[in-house]
């Protein structure tokens, strides 16, 4: 299964340094906690579609490629997280195979649980950075995360019918 937004997904410009932006949207933008209980605000409730989930090579993008170790096989996730059943953001996590032992297994098992209910639950979380991007009209960031000192990447980008995009108007 596939979806057209992850075109946009992938085609993401991300910023060296951070662009102007308004309060509201460097507020969506730069948030550290969960995007999923930043939905949540949003709406009754929030759900996960699985588009991919499974390992892959090492055929990473070169970007994506330049912030994780150079590993045989990594464990991709990409999702559509929907707020009251309309398409708010597409996710891509990909997780290096060394990051997936002890209880980081369980970013295997999420199945249709958000990554953040997941995430924001672990005492050995960090970040490492934020970077905003755009593709076309459509903001996203990328973040390096890290459970147990142990790296992992994640990409979303904010489709149009996100809140980020009715507070900003």
């Amino acid at each position: 299964m596939s979806h057209p937004a992850l075109t946009s997904l992938r085609a993401l410009t991300f910023f060296d340094t951070l662009p102007e932006l308004d309060s509201e949207l460097r507020d969506w933008l730069l948030l550290e906690d969960s995007m999923t209980k930043r939905f949540e605000q949003f709406c009754r409730k929030v759900h996960v579609d699985i588009i991919f989930e499974g390992f892959i090579g090492p055929e990473l993008p070169d970007d994506e490629r330049a912030c994780l170790p150079q590993e045989p096989r990594y464990w991709l996730r990409e999702i559509v997280l929907c707020g009251d059943g309309e398409p708010w953001l597409i996710g891509r996590t990909v997780v290096p195979e060394s990051t997936l032992c002890g209880p980081e297994l369980a970013l295997q098992q999420l199945g249709e649980t958000p990554l953040g209910r997941y995430l924001f639950t672990q005492s050995t979380l960090t970040r490492d950075y934020i970077e905003v991007g755009r593709s076309e009209n459509l903001w996203g960031r990328r973040s390096r995360l890290r459970l147990s000192g142990k790296p992992l990447l994640l990409t979303e980008l904010f489709l149009a019918a996100s809140p980020l995009y009715q507070e900003e108007k």
